[in-house]
């Protein structure tokens, strides 16, 4: 259960940060500054909210929960880091930044400080308030991308179906990807547009992510062969 707490530099003076948690999650929220460093190295869907309906935009990096193909590659591991996670056990709470003290990544006796013996943010603090401003900023931005997508209809739903080595069959529903055809049928106009607000090349982008799924396939199947 949670336990949020605003933070304060004084009261949390001993609190610390262990290595990020969460890297075994099969997917991650992502906001659009994060696309094409994302796109790079993984599939970027689209997916709904289950809370409320609303699309969001993810990176995947695995095909079952708990499972990630990303980062055994050095290269993407040094070239992406998820904002999402980077900021874990913090949240923006007005103008206030809180902390829930029972996140496995909080801790009083091991990992990096947040704050000096002056009370000043260390370097790990500053990486926090660096993702929570960032996010906060693009979340309003990749709204306003995803809604054009949806108000042009540029947004279909794909299934992925994989068979992997082991025999074993892994299918994902209810993931949305940009459609290419219907970008070629744009109107002029509403191209014109998309370009302009420089959503066109994002939008290219989503789709050729698309590519990453065979990586990921064959990267699962290697790790099988390794045993």
């Amino acid at each position: 259960m949670a336990n949020f707490q605003i933070l304060n530099s004084e009261a949390h003076r001993n609190l610390r940060l262990l290595p990020r948690a969460g890297t075994a999650l099969h997917s991650v929220p992502i906001v659009l500054s994060e696309l094409p460093s994302a796109a790079a190295c993984c599939p970027v869907m689209l997916a709904k909210n289950p809370e409320d309906g609303r699309f969001y935009m993810a990176a995947l990096f695995g095909f079952e929960p708990g499972e990630n193909l990303v980062n055994t590659d050095p290269g993407a591991a040094r070239t992406f880091r998820p904002l999402d996670l980077e900021r874990q056990g913090f949240f923006t709470s007005g103008e206030n930044i809180a902390v829930d003290l029972d996140h496995p990544q909080i801790s009083e006796k091991e990992g990096e400080r947040l704050f000096g013996d002056d009370g000043e943010p260390t370097d790990a603090m500053r990486r926090i308030q660096r993702a929570l401003g960032l996010l906060a900023s693009g979340n309003e931005e990749t709204e306003r991308f995803i809604e054009t997508l949806v108000d042009l209809r540029l947004v279909e739903p794909i299934d992925i179906s994989l068979r992997f080595d082991d025999g074993k069959k892994v299918r994902l529903d209810g993931l949305y990807t940009v459609s290419l055809d219907s970008i070629a049928e744009l109107g002029d106009s509403d191209a014109l547009t998309l370009f302009r607000k420089g959503y066109l090349l994002l939008a290219y982008t989503i789709a050729g992510s698309l590519k990453q799924i065979s990586v990921l396939a064959n990267r699962r199947n290697e790790r099988l062969a390794a045993g």
